[in-house]
């Protein structure tokens, strides 16, 4: 049997802006990334999205990110691995705490944005996260793009691994995700983001922006939660990979 976890991001909104439909998204989900206040979130938010995952089954996850509101943590920072280990702690620390406040668990961790993908090309700020998490809680899970420093450097550190693809991204002959600022980037087509997820859970394999097919593996399915297709897709690709026999369950059922 084959079993996928499929999550959304979300708690991105921050005071008195909205972002995302975390309400209409989450009884479709098995998992979540909840923002952690430095590219997006804030306290009330932090504490409503938790509550929210809770009550519709969601399992948790921490997204932080750099702090970086105006750019959505999209911009990239330099900094110190040692900043950048104290950035994770502070921000994993800070849900974790609002997960055990509810009565929830926190479960993985995913960074955020030009963070995450930073990390993925680079060994020493990989290394500092998974440092950072291993600190607050070694039995968290480290998410992370397939064939990425990330995963190598969470192995490293002893921490247990998932592996994810995108539903709505367009990915370089790398494996590497093809960077916003291009053209074809996001994809917003459902049936063709259906069919992609679809054949990276079933037969990991996946076709470039260039065309050429490359294999990844697919613990996990990421859908975005600022994208206006979100709900939709979640539906969607939770009744077609059902209908093909797939089983949504949450990261830690997927990877034993």
């Amino acid at each position: 049997m084959i079993k996928v976890d499929l999550y959304c991001d979300m708690g991105e909104s921050f005071g008195n802006y909205v972002c995302g439909m975390d309400a209409d998204v989450a009884p479709h989900i098995s998992s979540a990334n909840v923002a952690c206040g430095f590219h997006a979130s804030d306290p009330l938010v932090m504490e409503k999205t938790v509550a929210l995952c809770a009550k519709n089954g969601v399992s948790i996850g921490a997204h932080p990110g750099f702090p970086d509101l105006v750019g959505f943590g999209r911009r990239q920072m330099q900094v110190s691995a040692d900043e950048l280990r104290a950035m994770v702690v502070y921000q994993v620390g800070a849900l974790k705490a609002f997960c055990e406040a509810a009565g929830a668990r926190l479960r993985h961790v995913k960074p955020h944005g030009a963070m995450y993908n930073m990390a993925g090309k680079d060994e020493q700020m990989a290394r500092a996260i998974c440092e950072g998490v291993y600190a607050v809680d070694p039995s968290l899970i480290l998410l992370g793009l397939s064939g990425s420093k990330l995963i190598a450097a969470a192995k490293k550190v002893g921490l247990r691994t998932a592996k994810e693809v995108f539903a709505d991204r367009a990915y370089e002959e790398d494996g590497s995700l093809v960077a916003r600022t291009k053209p074809g980037a996001m994809i917003t087509d459902e049936e063709e983001a259906i069919a992609r997820v679809v054949s990276m859970v079933k037969n990991h394999i996946v076709k470039t922006i260039t065309g050429k097919e490359i294999e990844l593996a697919a613990d996990s399915i990421c859908l975005h939660g600022d994208s206006p297709k979100t709900v939709r897709f979640a539906e969607k690709i939770s009744a077609v990979l059902k209908a093909a026999g797939v089983t949504i369950a949450p990261m830690a059922e997927v990877i034993g």
